[in-house]
């Protein structure tokens, strides 16, 4: 029971002490151990390290999980060391409104294929996200929290027992310096001065030991820098497998739809041999009936070259011996760029307008297009149809 008294009293009088000589220092009526600047860059280099670690890992967080919610309920799982609940991404909820739709309105309507198609490449891009977030949390995050739970609150400790050890110190070259001051005076404080003396030889030695532990973890700092370049490798390296995913998955959505937004476009603009030659037996609609109905563009057919059927037009094709009809030709806008695979195509680029119009016997997603002196193919899906 003495013992502990006696600590505790002890304990309070070192508090009281560093409480002093840190009060005066910032009044500027004591003297302060300034370390050297050598130490001085490396603590403010750890501040910044930490500083900006902070930082990017906040907003990394937010990067890979903009929902404030649910960032807080995983900080608490992870406080709790328990899993985090696996969590639908926007991508997967978005196709399963999709796939849900397409079956209400019917799956073997043209709407309802697309919506399984889009829907389908939801899913994937959302299981891409998915995947992408947990390598990104493993190989980036956890070394940055990593560093800022385990390194930085080891460093920040051994900074403070610094600070004190200073304080320490300095207050000890205080009691030295009165103590002489004493002396001079009386003969009496001599042993006052031995006292003091002694017990600033331990404080320094106890500075000069504890500066070089914390210079020691302060120098990891390059370390911790050259650890944090190759998670930030892994982090771009993840990235950029993910991007690279999405885009794949958009490009073979996009052929998809191609296909089905052409046969949409063969139905509607693009004139089908059949039409053109309908039944002898089939009567004309009363002219009255006829007014009444709205007039809907379509693209001129030019007529079928003599002695060569149709079926086969496409293939003897040289689009630069063929000319356009005299009227009725259409205006569209290139959507995308397109480069022509052969000679008988035509490259686009977007926003520039052509002409078009079609042949009997083509391939419903191709048109003739034609920009001044040049001619040939183009894909309809590359194109905006103009009125």
């Amino acid at each position: 029971m003495d013992f502990n008294v006696k600590k505790l009293a002890s304990d309070a009088g070192v508090f009281f002490s560093r409480a002093m000589q840190f009060t005066e220092e910032k009044l500027g009526q004591a003297e302060k151990t300034e370390l050297d600047a050598h130490f001085e860059n490396l603590l403010a280099r750890a501040d910044s390290t930490k500083n900006w670690t902070e930082k990017i890992l906040r907003q990394t967080e937010v990067l890979l999980q903009p929902n404030p919610s649910a960032r807080v309920e995983e900080f608490l799982y992870e406080k709790l060391d328990r899993k985090v609940p696996s969590r639908v991404t926007n991508g997967e909820l978005l196709a399963q409104y999709m796939t849900e739709a397409a079956n209400d309105f019917g799956p073997g309507t043209p709407y309802g294929k697309t919506l399984i198609k889009v829907g389908e490449t939801q899913r994937r891009l959302g299981a891409a996200e998915r995947d992408f977030i947990h390598s990104a949390s493993i190989n980036f995050l956890t070394p940055l929290r990593n560093f800022l739970e385990g390194d930085w609150r080891t460093i920040s400790k051994e900074r403070r027992i610094l600070q004190n050890r200073r304080l320490d110190l300095d207050a000890c070259k205080a009691r030295l310096k009165k103590a002489k001051a004493a002396e001079a005076k009386a003969a009496l404080w001599s042993d006052e001065v031995e006292k003091a003396e002694h017990e600033l030889r331990l404080t320094q030695t106890e500075f000069d030991r504890q500066a070089e532990v914390t210079r020691l973890l302060l120098e990891g700092i390059s370390s911790t820098h050259v650890n944090h370049l190759r998670c930030l490798h892994e982090f771009v390296e993840s990235q950029t497998n993910y991007y690279a995913q999405c885009y794949q998955y958009m490009l073979d959505l996009q052929k998809q739809l191609g296909s089905s937004k052409g046969e949409i476009f063969s139905g509607t603009f693009v004139g089908n041999a059949e039409s053109t030659s309908p039944p002898a037996a089939a009567t004309s609609p009363p002219a009255v009936a006829a007014a009444t109905l709205p007039a809907v563009p379509t693209i001129p057919v030019v007529p079928t070259i003599v002695g060569v059927p149709n079926t086969v037009a496409e293939s003897v094709l040289n689009p630069n011996e063929v000319k356009p009809p005299a009227s009725g030709t259409r205006k569209a806008r290139v959507l995308y760029d397109y480069e022509a695979a052969d000679s008988t195509e035509l490259a686009l680029l977007a926003d520039e307008m052509i002409t078009v119009y079609s042949l009997p016997g083509m391939d419903p997603d191709w048109l003739i297009g034609e920009r001044g002196n040049q001619k040939g193919k183009v894909p309809v899906t590359y194109l905006e149809l103009l009125s």
